[in-house]
Formats: structure tokens, C-alpha cells, sequence
């Protein structure tokens, strides 16, 4: 038996992408929290390099076309949005190292680089909209912890870019410095050849040691 979908409900393939929209950033500032800042991490993962993060104070008149998830974009059109942002918007960054990471964890060493993210913006902001289930504590406002957040609000998908572009960076520099590893393709995620270098040479002090797979490594 053939059934027909009601005219209000479109099928699932045909609805359109999401894409991040400023929807959370002015239902906080109706109830009067503005400004609003987005932040984001890259580099969670890696088992090499810092974890960098970033906070973006937009301006609602003079938003950038073409924001969304740094991961969703080509790298050539992060490398434009970067420089855009940073032209039309409020930014700070911070990182935690390598040795930090390993000190206090990976999600502690995240959420305090997202932390002094927002205290280094040059406007402090009433509210931030921070990706993910956690929250950065010890920031002096009120905070929203955003599943998704990057897909979601354009000031997350703002700091989400300028997170991973000024990580890959970092990370180009670091391959001058310890050619053997090749972080400039791989940005220190755990592939195939970044694994075999690591057995081959040793890890350099990039690496995250308190990472499984270096737990082992002499």
C-alpha cells in the first residue's frame, strides 16, 4: 500500500542544510545580554600540538557572508574567512600546550584555552555561546553550552574558523622545526604516517604523552 506525505511535510532528503544563523545571539539580546560571544576549539584529537581556542564578538550589521563550520569549508575558503573575520569582528585566541594538555587533560586544558579566550576580548561580553556539552568556567558572565554549536550559531561557526586555521598554522611552523613528522599534512592527528614517524624517530616535545598511543613510547 502507497501512502502520499501532507503538503506541510516535506520528505527528510528535501529539507534544506542547516547552516548557522544569529537566532541564539539575538534571542540573548532581547532578554538584554549583549554582547554575545561565540567560542570555539580546534585540536582535541591530535596527539600532537596544542589545543587553540577562540572567541568572536560579531557585529550584527557587518556580519561575514559565508560562515559555517570550519570543518564543512575548504581550507581556501577558511584561509579568506579568517582574514575577514578579523577585519569585521572582536577576536581573541588562546592555546593550552602539549604539556599542559598532558598535566591537566584534554578537556580541562580546552575549556581553560576557551576560558582565556573570552577574558582576553577586548570587549568583555554579557553572554557566550560555547560549542559543545561543557561550559568554560571562570569566565565573569553568563554562558550557553551549545551541542553543535558550530552548525548552529554563526558567532561559534565565526571562532570555529579562526580555532582551526590559526591551529594548522601553528602547526605548518611546527613541521620547519621537526621535519620528520610531516604535521603540516596531518596537523598531528593520529594517520598512518604520523604513527609510523613517531615509531621510527620517537616522539618530540609536541607530543601529547598522556595519549594512548604514546603512553607506551620510551
Amino acid at each position: 500500500m502507497s501512502s502520499a506525505l501532507p503538503s506541510d511535510s516535506p520528505a527528510l532528503f528535501d529539507l534544506p542544510p542547516a547552516v548557522p544563523d544569529f537566532s541564539l545571539e539575538s534571542a540573548a539580546r532581547l532578554r538584554g545580554f549583549w554582547p554575545v560571544a561565540g567560542c570555539d576549539e580546534a585540536g582535541r584529537g591530535p596527539l600532537a600540538g596544542p589545543v587553540v581556542a577562540a572567541a568572536v564578538i560579531l557585529d550584527p550589521e557587518n556580519i561575514p557572508e559565508g560562515l559555517n563550520d570550519s570543518k564543512k569549508l575548504t581550507a581556501k575558503a577558511r584561509e579568506a574567512l579568517f582574514e575577514t573575520i578579523f577585519d569585521k569582528a572582536l577576536v581573541s585566541v588562546a592555546s593550552s600546550s602539549p604539556a599542559r594538555i598532558d598535566r591537566i587533560n584534554i578537556l580541562r586544558a580546552s575549556l581553560d584555552a576557551m576560558r582565556r579566550a573570552v577574558l582576553g576580548l577586548a570587549l568583555p561580553p554579557a553572554m557566550v555561546l560555547a560549542d559543545g556539552r561543557d561550559q568554560p568556567p571562570g569566565i565573569p558572565c553568563r554562558s550557553q553550552a551549545v551541542i553543535k554549536g558550530d552548525a548552529r550559531s554563526l558567532s561559534i561557526a565565526a571562532a570555529s574558523i579562526i580555532a582551526k586555521v590559526t591551529r594548522d598554522r601553528m602547526m605548518a611552523q611546527a613541521a620547519t622545526i621537526y621535519p620528520a613528522y610531516g604535521f603540516d599534512g596531518h596537523v598531528g592527528y593520529g594517520t598512518a604516517v604520523h604513527r609510523a614517524a613517531i615509531i621510527d624517530t620517537g616522539p618530540c616535545p609536541l607530543h601529547r604523552m598522556s595519549f594512548r598511543p604514546l603512553r607506551q613510547v620510551e
